[in-house]
C-alpha cells in the first residue's frame, strides 16, 4: 500500500459523522482526517477536544478545497451546500443524506463530467450486493417496510405538516404506503436507506415501501423482499438507534466506516 494517505473532510457533527472522525481520528492506514465543518465551532472545539490530533473547523464551503474525500453527514436541508461544490470539484463525496439525491438527478450527469464519485453507504440496512447483482438480471418486484419507534418520526416535516400526534400511540400506525420517490420528499431524514436499496435495484419508482410507526419495537427495523430471475430475497434487520439521535442506526457510521475502509485496503469485500 502507498504511504500517501487521502484526506478525509467530514460535514457535520452529528450521530453519523462523529463516530467517523473518532475511529480515523485513532489512526487508519492510508487516511488522514484533515477537517470537520460545524456551525458552532465554539461547540465544536469542545466536543473534538480529546482528539490526539484535533482536525481544523471550518464552514461546510471550505471542506472540499482541504480533502479527496468528503463524508456528508448534515441535516438534509444542507445536503446541496455541500454536494454542488464537491461535486463539481471532481471529489469523491459519500453520501448519507441520499434522499436528497432523487431532487436533482443532473447532478449525477455532472459528476461525469467533472469525474467526481458519489459513494451511497449500505447505511443501516444490507444486502446491497444481492439486490444490485440481481438488478443486472430481472427485478420483478422489490418492497421494503420499516418500523421505528414513534420517537424517531416525530420530527419527519410529513409527521408535522398533518399534526399526527405519535406521542401516546398503542398500536403500530402506518404513515405511508407507495413509492421510495414520494416517501422521500414526505421524510427526507427517515428514508435515506429506502432510497439507496432503490437505487440499487430497479429504482425509487418501481421500489414499493411502507412506513411505520410501532411503540412495540425498540428497534429501527427493516423488512425487504426482493423477487427477481435469479433469487428470491428476504430479511429483516433491527439497527439498534443512536442515543443522540433515535432516527439514526448505530450501524450507519460502522457502514461509513467500512465504506472509508474499502477505498484503502488492499482486500476488498463485496462490490
Amino acid at each position: 500500500m502507498s504511504n500517501d494517505k487521502m484526506k478525509v473532510a467530514i460535514a457535520g457533527m452529528g450521530a453519523v459523522s462523529m463516530p467517523v472522525a473518532q475511529w480515523l481520528d485513532s489512526g487508519v492506514d492510508g487516511l488522514e482526517l484533515v477537517a470537520i465543518s460545524a456551525n458552532d465551532k465554539v461547540r465544536a472545539a469542545d466536543r473534538l477536544k480529546d482528539f490526539n490530533t484535533p482536525p481544523p473547523i471550518v464552514d461546510i464551503a471550505d471542506l472540499v478545497d482541504m480533502a479527496d474525500i468528503i463524508v456528508e453527514g448534515l441535516p438534509p436541508a444542507l445536503f446541496f451546500d455541500l454536494a454542488v461544490p464537491a461535486i463539481e470539484a471532481g471529489k469523491t463525496l459519500v453520501a448519507v443524506t441520499v434522499t436528497r439525491l432523487l431532487e436533482r438527478p443532473e447532478l449525477l450527469d455532472r459528476a461525469a463530467e467533472t469525474g467526481a464519485r458519489i459513494i451511497v453507504p449500505t447505511g443501516a440496512l444490507a444486502a446491497f450486493d444481492a439486490v444490485k447483482a440481481a438488478s443486472k438480471g430481472t427485478i420483478h418486484s422489490l418492497v421494503m417496510a420499516t418500523r421505528k419507534p414513534p420517537a424517531g418520526l416525530v420530527k419527519a416535516p410529513f409527521v408535522i405538516e398533518q399534526g399526527i400526534d405519535l406521542s401516546n400511540l398503542s398500536e403500530p400506525m402506518c404513515l405511508y404506503s407507495g413509492s421510495v420517490r414520494d416517501a422521500a420528499a414526505k421524510f427526507p431524514a427517515n428514508v435515506n436507506v429506502a432510497v439507496a436499496l432503490s437505487l440499487a435495484g430497479p429504482g425509487p419508482d418501481n421500489t414499493s415501501y411502507e412506513i411505520w410507526a410501532d411503540p412495540a419495537v425498540t428497534r429501527n427495523t427493516h423488512s425487504v423482499t426482493l423477487d427477481s430471475d435469479s433469487t428470491h430475497l428476504e430479511f429483516t434487520i433491527a439497527g439498534v438507534p443512536t442515543e443522540e439521535n433515535p432516527a439514526t442506526g448505530k450501524l450507519t457510521p460502522l457502514a461509513v466506516i467500512a465504506t472509508l475502509e474499502g477505498m484503502v485496503s488492499t482486500l476488498k469485500i463485496g462490490t
